[in-house]
């Protein structure tokens, strides 16, 4: 398999987890409050097939017409780019709850096809910077991992870790300077140690073993860090220095304005 092929079967390996978890929901369910202040179960099911589409509609980009339209949803952002993307999943909310799975659904397949089917070697538009396909499918499913979190926790559900999630934090070290100039801050110069326990014990690691400054712990605490889903405190992770203590304050791997996190246990 190649790298793409094998983000994309553990990205649909998530999705069907996530399915799984709403397809039985009655109306109450889907109306069910997550942790996103505002936001249903349905909500979070309309954001991810909402940017699912979109996404599909990026990799669409390279015809004329594919063009037009990217272009025409890139106008629709900048005339709201603060709550564009919010109001396009409290839209599609209102769907059905039969509705809005079959057009998950549908997304979902449309997304990967048109992943597949991308050419080689060649970029995509997004609302940042452009994305290969295997980033793209990264990205898809570090907001897939993280948005099922919250539907498990409005649901009072826990999601089993696998070492799928290997994407999520192998995102989440990539973005490591990101988070710092997001919010006004400089980089650290010199790189960090990040080793992590995975779900099966496996380790993880990158950066050189004798680097200064440091994190250890488990991959599935860093993941649910990175994506904002847990208090800094509340996760066994063990910095050592003063840079790598202040980027678990931050971390953030997805991408727009900082996040507020989440209150602290």
């Amino acid at each position: 398999m190649t790298l793409l092929d094998d983000l994309l079967a553990d990205l649909t390996a998530e999705g069907d987890t996530l399915w799984s978890a709403v397809a039985g929901l009655d109306a109450d369910g889907w109306a069910t409050p997550t942790p996103a202040e505002g936001w249903t179960v349905a909500t979070q099911i309309a954001h991810l097939l909402w940017t699912d589409e979109v996404a599909t509609l990026a990799a669409g980009s390279l015809t004329p017409e594919g063009k037009d339209a990217w272009d025409e949803k890139v106008l629709e952002a900048i005339a709201d780019p603060g709550g564009y993307v919010d109001a396009s999943a409290h839209q599609i909310a209102r769907l059905e709850p039969q509705a809005l799975l079959a057009r998950w659904g549908a997304a979902r397949d449309g997304l990967r096809a048109a992943l597949l089917d991308f050419p080689d070697g060649e970029r995509m538009p997004w609302f940042g910077p452009p994305m290969s396909p295997a980033s793209m499918a990264t990205a898809r499913f570090m907001e897939t991992w993280a948005h099922a979190l919250d539907v498990h926790e409005a649901l009072g559900t826990a999601p089993v870790p696998t070492d799928r999630i290997r994407h999520v934090a192998h995102l989440g070290v990539r973005t490591r300077d990101y988070a710092f100039r997001n919010r006004g801050l400089d980089a650290p110069a010199a790189e960090f140690r990040i080793q992590l326990t995975a779900p099966s014990g496996e380790t993880w690691a990158w950066g050189a073993e004798d680097a200064a400054q440091s994190v250890t712990g488990s991959a599935y605490d860093f993941c649910r860090l990175v994506t904002q889903r847990v208090h800094r405190d509340d996760t066994d992770l063990v910095a050592v220095g003063p840079d790598a203590e202040r980027w678990l304050g931050i971390a953030q791997a997805f991408a727009g304005p900082a996040g507020p996190g989440r209150d602290r246990r």
